[in-house]
């Protein structure tokens, strides 16, 4: 089996200058369903309203935000079925490099229904397609292909049904012994694997932070010990803890940031932490310092909980919100 190219890097229309490549990696990617309906009741037939549909999942998220910030990347994903069809067809329409893998299981759905009575947002997240060993070793195969020395891996996203527990773990072996750094959006025995082999950044939410290291972590206090424990034991260069409307905070050897969110009229929270990843890898990609790509990142994440159900943020707003925060740190 082999990947397909959805189109050369060549094609991108407009990007901003940036020095390292940026790989990212979605084996079990999602068409996103978004619709309102006024109450969600039990039995009933539910009237929704309009609806949208995009190309969803974590890597992805990270290169069509990565796209509409100016920038590179190179987004890998697993793809089948009709789904899998429409899928690349958003995909293309986005202007998103790709290298598609085909698999013979169909793409998932996930749906995000907002109750307009309420204000409370219902997401329903479906398992996915089985991969085979064939099919997600093709997957790292591909991304070991497009690795570089001093290039980034943005490893993103749940795995498929059938995909060992250390698969991202493998991603970032390999990153390691091609010089690039890999970084690591996931949960669960995935991203714990991930971490016993070291990566160079990772993104968890304070409930995932506390099932890595094994303890609740009530407060910003306990959770800042917790992400250095991560970066004293060699399972992360850098911990970037995000923390919904508290903000994030960003661990390092060299010490702690902590950024509160701007604020905004939050529509939908969806794809703010892909966002938030996206801008920040950008940014580091262009050759800024941790701190201006950590306020990218927050900026990004923020200026997506400012839009409907599943639309990502918009550049104006990045920028806009970047230099608020900027402001800010005066």
């Amino acid at each position: 089996m082999t990947a397909t190219a959805d189109r050369s890097p060549s094609d991108s229309a407009s990007h901003t200058a940036q020095s390292s490549p940026v790989v990212t990696l979605t084996v079990n990617p999602a068409l996103d369903v978004s619709t309102s309906t006024e109450r969600v009741e039990p039995e009933h037939k539910l009237r929704c309203g309009p609806s949208r549909t995009d190309a969803g999942g974590g890597g992805v998220n990270v290169s069509r935000v990565i796209h509409r910030l100016g920038g590179q990347s190179i987004a890998i994903y697993a793809v089948g079925g009709p789904t899998g069809q429409a899928y690349r067809q958003l995909l293309e329409a986005d202007g998103i490099i790709g290298r598609a893998i085909p698999i013979d299981g169909s793409t998932r759905e996930n749906v995000t229904i907002d109750e307009l009575a309420t204000g409370r947002q219902f997401r329903f997240v479906l398992q996915g397609p089985h991969l085979t060993t064939d099919e997600w070793s093709e997957c790292l195969a591909a991304t070991q292909r497009l690795m570089s020395p001093g290039g980034y891996v943005v490893a993103s996203g749940s795995l498929s049904p059938g995909m060992p527990d250390d698969f991202y773990a493998r991603v970032a072996r390999s990153a390691k012994a091609r010089g690039a750094r890999c970084i690591v959006d996931a949960s669960g025995p995935a991203l714990a694997a991930a971490l016993r082999e070291g990566v160079h950044l990772v993104k968890p939410s304070a409930r995932e932070l506390g099932e890595l290291v094994g303890r609740a972590l009530p407060d910003l206090e306990s959770r800042v010990d917790a992400a250095r424990e991560l970066v004293d034991r060699g399972a992360a260069e850098v911990v970037a803890l995000t923390l919904g409307g508290d903000g994030a905070v960003l661990v390092t050897a060299d010490g702690v940031t902590r950024l509160e969110v701007p604020p905004v009229e939050v529509r939908s929270t969806v794809g703010a932490g892909d966002s938030f990843l996206a801008a920040l890898v950008l940014r580091l990609a262009q050759g800024r310092d941790l701190d201006a790509a950590f306020r990218a990142g927050v900026a990004a994440g923020t200026a997506t909980a400012m839009t409907e159900a599943t639309e990502l943020c918009h550049r104006d707003d990045v920028e806009r919100l970047e230099a608020q925060l900027l402001a800010a740190q005066g």
